[in-house]
């Protein structure tokens, strides 16, 4: 089960992890995904590829969650070295906001550059239907705004400022060429606004209504505090979105985790093209 504790992360417990799969690995990883529900398959495609369950890596989070593996793939993927979470870890599950980080402190400590961040969303635009791919070009942090952010506490001077900024928090070089990517594979590409809440409840209509009012277009559970983490310490971040699911505005339909994980199986091979197109030209 999630550690729930509070206490914040320190640098000597971050490095102790960081040291742990140093020794387990062969490559220098340069790029980390963090996969979202029902996108798992995508790290199959690592090559020379090391698995590493998370749950016998003493202090890293595991998640509870059916459609996160729990798994760490260190390897190549279109010729770049990777760090690939299988499975990624939510506060609702019972983690602090900066364990949920955890993984993201790791990545910059084993020299990390580039984060990749997907997960499956709930489509709150009107237009996006299941399977669409959305890029984020931004995001609204509810959670945040409420107090739960992943850098509450003492600031890690190693990482990065006490005060981040967040203006460009997604690489706009790295939106130029998924927009190409797309172009050359023929992939309808959505682009919008993605909003983390606490979960784990889904949405009720009015809840939509008021994320659509507020300009959001697709809401999930996860990626902002990963996010922040990231652009704390200075990695540039390129986040994607599986549409899985049509926003219930209106409540004459229900939501399920089953229906998200089968949207997956859409949304895999689109995410898979636009993710290793990108990796080609980095």
């Amino acid at each position: 089960m999630p550690n729930g504790n509070e206490a914040f992360l320190t640098l000597e417990e971050i490095e102790r992890v960081a040291s742990d799969l140093r020794r387990r690995i062969t490559v220098q990883p340069r790029v980390g995904l963090i996969l979202g529900s029902g996108l798992g398959p995508l790290a199959e495609a690592v090559a020379e590829a090391t698995r590493i369950q998370a749950s016998e890596v003493e202090g890293w989070p595991t998640s509870t969650v059916e459609g996160h593996a729990g798994v760490l793939v260190f390897g190549r993927l279109e010729g770049q070295p990777v760090f690939v979470v299988q499975g990624r870890v939510h506060y609702y599950e019972g983690y602090s906001m900066p364990r949920v980080g955890l993984p993201v402190r790791v990545m910059q400590r084993l020299g990390v550059e580039t984060l990749i961040v997907t997960n499956a969303a709930g489509g709150v635009n009107p237009e996006f239907v299941p399977g669409d791919v959305m890029l984020i070009t931004d995001h609204v942090n509810l959670m945040g705004m409420a107090g739960h952010s992943p850098l509450r506490g003492p600031n890690l001077d190693a990482f990065g400022p006490r005060f981040p900024d967040m203006s460009q928090a997604y690489d706009r070089e790295l939106l130029r060429l998924v927009r190409q990517v797309a172009r050359e594979e023929g992939i309808t590409l959505r682009e919008g606004v993605y909003i983390c809440l606490g979960g784990p409840n889904f949405e009720s209509p009015a809840d939509l209504r008021f994320l659509r009012a507020i300009g959001v277009d697709a809401v999930g559970m996860s990626t902002v505090p990963e996010v922040i983490v990231a652009r704390h310490g200075g990695m540039r971040v390129l986040g994607l979105s599986g549409i899985s699911n049509k926003a219930n505005l209106d409540g004459d339909t229900v939501t399920t985790h089953e229906e998200v994980l089968e949207a997956g199986k859409v949304i895999v091979p689109k995410l898979s093209a636009l993710i290793k197109g990108v990796l080609r030209r980095l």
